[in-house]
């Protein structure tokens, strides 16, 4: 191959693939080659799958000059977090109780990326069944930009390798924050779906009613690709939507002018550093020079729905896990047990209050969304964090909130969010940005969130990986 190809946008080489200028085989061993090289040093993949990698590409080499093609996704790497079942292959979900789970089936998600003609190049790694903390025998991935920096949880895999250029995007899942805070902390976007939108069958539950299924790649083209593939219902899945699944290329493309992004300059300023806000009043006067129209809004209130989410996801925790942690509770970290634990203690009042509050925000949220096309928010309230002020966050149950305050309110309401890398800090660490949509909209998201990256470079920083970050 005459050119590095790694770095390349997902349907970018799609493009390439499917008019035979590069092969689906070539591509992918080249990967594979820069895996080997790197992930040792970044532990993104729990499992590389070599062999049927090269084999799915020979397959799609072959049906594209037999005149065969499947979409955008036909032979082009993909990673696939390891809490998603693919068939005949361990699937462990970052925990030690799983891993010798092979499933019989593939996820929903993973057999439409099969049947996109997608190449699956491996399974990343993830925190402990997708809570905050890898489990004491797993090593932590590690931040291509800066080993000395967090990368995220729980999709810190899908979002490390496809910043490394280690696939070409990724399915990750977001439960209160685990798409946007590693598509942040990476640089890289990251779309969590609203919820309903792509079936969750297949995939290993933390708190299924908080659990959302999404795509991260390297720009928001990218990511529309990978989600018109993922959408729509699934008979395995009674609560995914029976909703039409729009044109998401397309719509990506469309023109922003005219479009109202909501700004509550109080709750995007309160205990938000410097960096961060610099970050947002940039992205206000991009936008705003694409023909976008910022309207001040107030949003409502999220203390009480971001205390509300730890104990609805324990709950939800406590009966995922109800049956293997009964037999094999030695299995566990400390931390998802404490979950588990503290989910089984919550009461029945208590929880019924919580749903009730969720319900209320749910509908104040959608109410807010009907009078502007997206929010636009910063994902954390802080530039990137060392791993050293990480490992004190039990500590700190005041920074627990903060890294929380723009994140998990949109999984207790279910409204589909946009993260993508909107600045970099002194060190040259990413800062990522968030977008809201209504339920349903994400239309309206990738739009915006390609119209900005169209008017800026941040996501096309590349890390160093043996040295500071290089533009």
């Amino acid at each position: 191959m005459s050119f590095n190809v790694e770095f390349c946008g997902l349907t970018e080489v799609g493009e390439l693939i499917a008019r035979r200028a590069i092969a689906s085989k070539d591509v992918t061993e080249a990967l594979l080659s820069r895996i080997r090289r790197l992930d040792g040093q970044l532990r993104a993949y729990a499992r590389v799958l070599d062999e049927s990698a090269l084999r799915q590409a020979e397959i799609a080499d072959r049906e594209i000059e037999a005149g065969i093609h499947r979409g955008p996704l036909h032979g082009v790497p993909m990673a696939v977090k390891d809490l998603c079942w693919i068939r005949g292959v361990a699937t462990a979900a970052g925990t030690v109780v799983h891993k010798d789970y092979v499933p019989a089936r593939d996820a929903t998600v993973v057999r439409k990326l099969i049947d996109a003609g997608a190449v699956l190049i491996g399974k990343t790694q993830l925190t402990e069944g997708a809570y905050s903390d890898y489990h004491p025998s797993i090593p932590p991935v590690q931040n291509p930009w800066n080993g000395n920096y967090w990368a995220g949880i729980s999709s810190s895999g899908s979002a490390v390798a496809t910043a490394a250029g280690l696939c070409f995007g990724a399915i990750a899942s977001d439960t209160g924050g685990s798409i946007r805070w590693p598509s942040a902390a990476n640089g890289v976007s990251g779309l969590k779906p609203t919820w309903g939108r792509v079936s969750r069958y297949g995939t290993f539950d933390l708190a299924p009613s908080l659990d959302h299924i999404g795509p991260v790649a390297r720009n928001v083209i990218d990511v529309a690709a990978i989600l018109k593939v993922m959408a729509g219902h699934d008979p395995n899945d009674s609560t995914t939507s029976v909703r039409p699944v729009p044109e998401y290329l397309t719509d990506a493309s469309a023109n922003i002018r005219g479009k109202r992004i909501g700004i509550d300059p109080h709750w995007n300023s309160e205990d938000v550093d410097d960096w961060t806000q610099a970050a947002l009043t940039e992205a206000c006067a991009i936008f705003s020079n694409l023909g976008a129209e910022l309207v001040e809004v107030s949003f409502p209130d999220v203390r009480q729905i971001v205390a509300d989410w730890t104990p609805n996801c324990a709950v939800e925790a406590a009966v995922a896990h109800q049956a293997a942690y009964a037999l094999h509770k030695e299995q566990y970290g400390a931390i998802l047990s404490s979950v588990i634990e503290n989910g089984m203690a919550v009461s029945g009042m208590a929880y019924q209050e919580i749903l009730l509050r969720r319900a209320a925000f749910r509908g104040q949220v959608e109410a807010l969304l009907s009078s502007v096309d997206a929010i636009l928010t910063p994902v954390h309230p802080f530039a990137p964090l060392t791993l050293k002020t990480i490992a004190t966050l039990g500590e700190q149950p005041e920074l627990i909130a903060k890294l929380q305050r723009y994140t998990c309110p949109f999984n207790m309401s279910g409204h589909p969010t946009l993260a993508f890398p909107g600045s970099a800090s002194v060190e040259g660490m990413p800062i990522g940005l968030q977008l809201i949509a209504a339920e349903f909209d994400e239309s309206a998201l990738l739009a915006l969130g390609a119209a900005f990256q169209g008017a800026t470079s941040w996501h096309r920083r590349q890390p160093g990986l043996s040295g500071p970050p290089r533009s």
